[in-house]
């Protein structure tokens, strides 16, 4: 296998920004995804690839755990930025931010093109990164505009 030539194909896989919360209270937390896709219609599912190490890692690993995913569009790069730094846990991570609580307790970025809240249906082991699925539970258009969709350089890294 040509590493390169896999690499630079690997990279043109289209995929999106967004912004996963999850947790709630003091222990809320978030971070800056790119691997979110629809994965079921009924129930309305998602999944999720959350690198292994990170804080929101042990929030999202049991099975009925709130989540939410926040869909951002071009002009929102201050909310990629910042959940870009990444938080570490017990670090406040909406400090700034408008936000308002779901369902479930779990924090919504009012400033996304959209969000939908979940809650954890399992997790499989895909190497460096753990593939989380989630069933939607609740979700809306917040404002006008289109999807951030991109591709990388690298399929190797982000």
């Amino acid at each position: 296998m040509d590493k390169e030539l896999l690499s630079v194909a690997l990279g043109k896989i289209p995929s999106g920004i967004f912004i996963i919360t999850c947790g709630t209270g003091e222990t809320g937390t978030g971070m800056l995804a790119s691997w979110v896709q629809q994965a079921g219609f009924e129930p309305p599912a998602l999944s999720m690839a959350v690198r292994k190490g990170r804080a929101v890692e042990t929030l999202l690993a049991e099975m009925g755990q709130p989540f939410a995913v926040h869909i951002l569009t071009r002009a929102m790069g201050r909310l990629a930025g910042h959940f870009g730094k990444g938080f570490e846990p017990g670090e406040p991570a909406f400090t700034g931010l408008t936000t308002r609580l779901g369902e479930d307790g779990v924090l919504i970025l009012t400033e996304a093109l959209a969000y939908f809240t979940g809650r954890v249906r399992g997790r499989v082991d895909a190497g460096d990164h753990w593939v989380v699925v989630g069933e939607i539970r609740e979700g809306a258009l917040l404002t006008e505009g289109e999807s951030w969709v991109h591709t990388r350089k690298n399929g190797f890294s982000y």
